[in-house]
């Protein structure tokens, strides 16, 4: 295969699903935003890709052999989704990453014939629509108007489901007590046709959802007041069908106006009106070139607080892609028309650092990008949150880094800067091909992408002293002093890798944080002494000390074969990825083999658990199936256990379901 082919297919492949992979002609500007440096021009449009016809082969498929697989059939290497995985994607979902999206320019060299063709190949038919199934669980009389009354009617709002982001309900928030939820069952499943990536939670107020399905472009405001029957109140649907990516916010301004705030995978801003399914406005959030927004925003009476993150970590290995120029930033914007009120930059605008060996420029510093939902803490008036690596010199001290900046202002208050030279993007390692001239050596780098994707926590003990909690990718677990950024402790557990260690997300009550691990790593010498009882499952630390109470380790399925060295593992039981929850005393998580399981909080000790992974008829009329777990994926609400299945990413399962579950009886 070509060269230049294998380059491109190393920035297209592993995006079609993720979108998140642009070039500067992609980027849209925020209104209001500062001026920036001008990145270097990018190079100029492909010539149309030349690709013969093969007699007796689908015409998309002589596409995607000569420009996509080369990722897509190694899916776990390169992060991208499988063949299966695509077939289970929509039409327009794909075909809006290759025409709209952030593919728009890694596809630029395809005709539109080819486009049509490799679209209808991965996705297996050619239908553009999807059926509206909505009817079929479409409210009526007093269930069809949303209601958003009662001072404690809001229950989840961010990420975390309240503004310390402890991913904790009471009882009474859930409906569900420890002891109920060591029985349960399914009580109803929705099937979202074509879709496969289900990564997205839900804002829950009083007995609505107001729930996003990714692929779809697609906001529901569900009625859950019937836990055996829930409806649609309302669907709002992104311009253009154009895919969302972030959880949803729900928060009520300073003039009592109530709002859902959540961003899509073209950085786009959605404020819509939760009891109308209306858009209050819309608002471009991408300053540079693969800039994309992954965490929740925040909303307060008088802002929303909006992290931003990047994904030149995708492309930098194409010696066409001008390195590094990219990086994270947060964005306060007026919540009533969404202008900019400030902006931070985790770092300062990238400058040609020195010839990369081919007469072009090695730019930087790059990176930092912002993965993870924020805490707002207004009695401090600052914003905590958390950034990840590096790709290009030097490697800046925000990033691998937990960062306080002023509420009102934006300045930066603290930075810790937890893993240094930390240079990584996909395609380079300790021993890069020498004509992948964006890789840097191990003088420079560590090679580890052990970025914080897991949002930050704002704990408050029961002697009601706070602390900042914060899980990285290399394994650790850290606790911080919120005012100055002091360490109180860091306990390690393992030394994680790029989808290793604390990966979406910890959960937090009063004396307790609850973290999982997906892969331990190696042993490295002054982090990790390789203690041969850690492995991968999910950890009750104590939330003074960092001292290990309980591990819970589930044990793979019978017969399941042992994981590759150095992969996850897509069907091993014991590899817990998704953000865990709190309900009562019980703590719930999930692995990337679709299983559930609910530990007494206190004890560990397993109460239940349920293998998702499987087919299941919606009662909406769809049939679907389960699949891995991942991302932040449960919720509680009206005595249901509320849980996503389907992710794939990663080499993993994929699936379109959300489930339902209740006690027995």
């Amino acid at each position: 295969m070509r060269k230049s082919v294998v380059a491109a297919a190393l920035g297209c492949a592993s995006m079609i699903a993720l979108m998140s992979c642009a070039t500067p002609e992609t980027a849209t500007p925020v209104a209001d935003v500062a001026p920036v440096a001008v990145a270097p021009a990018p190079p100029a449009a492909p010539a149309p890709t030349q690709v013969a016809a093969i007699p007796g082969m689908h015409p998309g498929e002589v596409v995607y052999k000569q420009t996509c697989a080369v990722c897509h059939d190694n899916a776990e290497a390169t992060r991208s989704p499988t063949r299966d995985n695509m077939k289970a994607m929509s039409f327009q979902f794909v075909n809006y990453a290759l025409t709209n999206g952030k593919m728009k320019d890694m596809a630029a060299g395809l005709s539109a014939d080819q486009r049509a063709a490799v679209v209808s190949y991965v996705t297996g038919r050619d239908t553009t629509k999807t059926p509206d199934w909505t009817p079929n669980l479409k409210c009526t009389g007093a269930r069809a108007a949303v209601d958003l009354e009662g001072p404690d009617a809001a229950t989840a709002t961010h990420f975390g489901y309240d503004w310390r982001n402890t991913r904790k309900m009471t009882a009474k928030q859930a409906g569900l007590t420890t002891a109920q939820m060591g029985d349960m069952e399914l009580a109803w499943a929705i099937a979202f046709p074509d879709a496969s990536i289900m990564r997205s939670q839900g804002a829950i107020v009083g007995k609505n959802l107001f729930y996003p399905v990714a692929e779809a472009g697609k906001m529901y405001a569900l009625d859950l007041s019937d836990p055996a029957r829930p409806c649609v109140q309302w669907v709002y649907s992104t311009p253009g069908e154009a895919p969302l990516r972030t959880s949803v916010a729900y928060g009520v301004l300073g003039d009592g106006t109530p709002l859902l705030v959540f961003s899509g995978i073209d950085s786009t801003v959605h404020a819509v009106d939760p009891r109308t399914g209306k858009a209050l406005w819309t608002k471009p959030a991408g300053v540079y070139s693969h800039s994309m927004t992954t965490g929740t925003p925040s909303i307060l009476k008088d802002r929303v607080i909006v992290p931003v993150a990047q994904f030149e970590i995708s492309v930098a290995a194409d010696n066409n892609h001008p390195c590094c120029t990219n990086h994270g930033y947060v964005l306060s914007l007026d919540p009533k028309t969404g202008a900019q009120q400030w902006r931070y930059d985790t770092m300062e605008d990238a400058k040609p650092l020195r010839d990369r060996g081919d007469g072009k420029m090695l730019m930087g510093p790059s990176g930092a990008p912002i993965w993870n939902s924020p805490v707002v803490d207004e009695t401090r008036g600052l914003v905590f949150f958390a950034t990840g690596e590096s790709n290009s010199p030097p490697a800046h001290k925000n990033t691998n880094a937990v960062i306080a900046i002023d509420l009102k202002t934006g300045k930066e208050k603290w930075s810790f800067h937890a893993t240094p030279k930390d240079i990584f993007n996909s395609g380079c390692g300790p021993n890069p091909a020498k004509e992948r001239l964006n890789c840097v050596g191990p003088g420079e780098t560590v090679y580890r992408d052990v970025d914080f994707g897991a949002s930050v926590i704002l704990g408050k003990g029961s002697d009601g002293k706070e602390l900042l909690y914060a899980g990285q990718k290399s394994g650790s677990v850290w606790a911080f002093e919120p005012d100055t950024g002091k360490v109180v402790w860091r306990t390690p557990l393992g030394t994680g890798g790029p989808l290793g260690g604390v990966h979406w997300g910890i959960a937090f009550d009063n004396e307790t944080v609850y973290a999982p691990i997906t892969q331990v790593g190696r042993p490295i010498a002054g982090e990790w002494e390789g203690d041969p009882s850690i492995k991968s499952g999910l950890y009750a630390l104590d939330a003074k000390t960092g001292k290990i109470k309980w591990q819970f380790n589930p044990e793979p399925p019978p017969g399941t074969p042992a994981p590759a060295p150095g992969t996850r593992g897509g069907w091993r039981g014991n590899i817990l990825s998704a953000a865990p929850s709190i309900i009562d005393g019980a703590v719930v998580s999930a692995a990337l083999n679709g299983a559930v399981y609910v530990n007494d909080a206190r004890t560990g000790k397993l109460l239940w658990s349920f293998e998702t992974a499987r087919e299941f008829d919606g009662i909406n009329g769809v049939k679907g199936k389960g699949g891995a777990i991942d991302s932040n994926s449960i919720t509680a609400m009206n005595g249901l256990l509320l849980v996503n299945s389907g992710y794939a990413m990663f080499g993993q399962t994929g699936g379109n379901m959300l489930l339902a579950f209740k006690p027995k009886g």
